[in-house]
């Protein structure tokens, strides 16, 4: 990693709270060596009540952009000058530039969830999925899958069916969708929800390090060998979840291509460079591995 700075080094970072178990870091400095580029990207663990300040302070600076994680992603959109399409849309901003004292923002989750399911595209077309949680990120998940992916029918799932019914009218809101069912998450009448989705997205942190023993539902015989299982958490790369429905047959997917597909635009954002995308996924699941 870099070790020697200029007065030409141009800073990035993250802004959130708390950031200990981040690899953004990891990434992006990472893909900056591999590139031999002039920047440095460093993290900043900024309560709630320090977000105004830190923002006057990124401006006073000249940093040239951030990334933006829990609990800022939707306050943000009350920060910036102005916002991208997708990131107006979800109502969440996880990457800012700054232009030379605009702050844009927008919201690469979107790039993660495409090109990791683009694989998968025709199969997810026409067909119902199943998305697992009511949070930002199930925000770009939906959003995702409308823009791109064109289901027949989208299930929302959720802890509390009335956060779920809010998504959904969010959505047909904002992006005219209205083929949407929700459901509470309650084990025994989701089998036949899961089992009839060709594919099924958590987008909750359930099953995340250190809690690698938890799983958003255990249910047995919910899976089959023709479906696709994505799993946003990527530290295990390998959840629960995971396990669960590899043990049915099912394809799975991990939450490492996505946090290194979403880092990837953000990066293109900041330097105009593109990510040596692979080599970084390769790198970071071995880096999670051994830690």
């Amino acid at each position: 990693m870099k070790d020697t700075f200029h007065l030409s080094t141009q800073v990035l970072g993250l802004l959130g709270h708390p950031i200990k178990h981040t690899y953004s870091p990891f990434i992006h400095n990472m893909a900056i060596d591999l590139l031999g580029l002039d920047y440095i990207y460093l993290p900043f663990d900024v309560p709630q009540s320090n977000l105004r300040n830190a923002l006057r302070g990124i401006l006073a600076l000249g940093i040239k952009g951030f990334n933006v994680t829990i609990p800022h992603k939707e306050a943000m959109v009350g920060y910036v000058n102005s916002l991208s399409e997708e990131a107006g849309i979800i109502g969440s901003v996880n990457t800012v530039v700054n232009e030379m004292g605009k702050l844009v923002g927008y919201n690469t989750d979107v790039t993660g969830v495409i090109e990791t399911l683009n694989p998968f595209k025709d199969e997810i077309a026409n067909n119902e999925v199943t998305v697992v949680g009511a949070g930002g990120a199930c925000r770009a998940v939906i959003y995702s899958l409308i823009r791109n992916f064109k289901p027949s029918q989208i299930n929302i799932v959720n802890r509390t069916e009335q956060r779920a019914d809010s998504l959904k009218n969010y959505f047909y809101e904002k992006m005219k969708y209205e083929n949407f069912k929700t459901f509470e998450l309650f084990p025994p009448d989701l089998v036949e929800v899961f089992r009839n989705s060709k594919l099924i997205v958590n987008a909750t942190s359930v099953g995340m390090f250190p809690e690698i023993e938890d799983t958003i539902i255990n249910l047995n015989n919910a899976f089959g060998k023709d479906q696709i299982v994505f799993d946003l958490v990527y530290n295990p790369p390998q959840t629960q979840l995971l396990k669960i429905a590899a043990g049915e047959g099912a394809r799975t997917i991990n939450g490492i291509n996505m946090l290194v597909h979403q880092g990837a635009k953000s990066f293109e954002l900041w330097t105009g460079e593109k990510m040596p995308v692979e080599k970084i996924s390769d790198a970071l699941t071995l880096y999670i591995n051994k830690n």
